[in-house]
C-alpha cells in the first residue's frame, strides 16, 4: 500500500504539473480518480498505525469495525489504478492493456496471500 501511496502522490504532482501545461481529458479524469483515493490510502495508514498500538486494549467488535474500515479502504486504494491505467494507456494501448492485465494479477494474489488464515487444530485433523 505505501508503494501505492508513493507512486499516486507522484503521478499527482509530475502529471498534475504536466496537464497544466498540455490539458488532456483523459488525463484529467485519470487525476481526479486518484486524487479520490489518496485519502482512503491515508486512512488505511492511519488504521494501521492505530491497531498496531492499540490491538491488546481494543474490544473485538472495535477491531472489527476497524478491520472491515481498513478493507474498505484498501479496495478504495486498488480503485486508484484505475486512474494509472487510464494515463498508461492514454501513452499506448500496449502499454496500458499490460498494465491492466498485470494489476488485475496482482490485486488477486495480494488480497488471497493478506487473506485472513484459520488456526490450525491438531486435534480436528488427526480426526481426518
Amino acid at each position: 500500500m505505501a508503494a501505492l501511496l508513493g507512486t499516486n502522490t507522484a503521478l499527482m504532482l509530475f502529471q498534475g504539473i504536466e496537464q497544466s501545461r498540455d490539458y488532456v481529458v483523459i488525463r484529467e479524469v485519470a487525476l481526479a480518480i486518484i486524487a479520490a483515493a489518496l485519502p482512503f490510502q491515508a486512512i488505511y495508514f492511519l488504521i494501521y498505525t492505530f491497531v498496531l498500538e492499540h490491538e491488546q486494549r481494543l474490544p473485538a467488535e472495535r477491531l472489527r469495525k476497524l478491520e472491515l474500515a481498513s478493507a474498505l479502504c484498501q479496495v478504495v486504494s486498488y480503485g486508484s489504478l484505475i486512474g494509472v491505467a487510464m494515463m498508461w494507456y492514454n501513452l499506448s494501448s500496449w502499454v496500458g492493456v499490460s498494465f491492466i492485465a498485470s494489476s488485475i494479477l496482482a490485486i488477486f494474489l495480494i488480497r488471497n496471500v493478506m487473506a485472513p488464515v484459520e488456526k490450525f487444530d491438531a486435534t480436528t485433523a488427526d480426526a481426518a
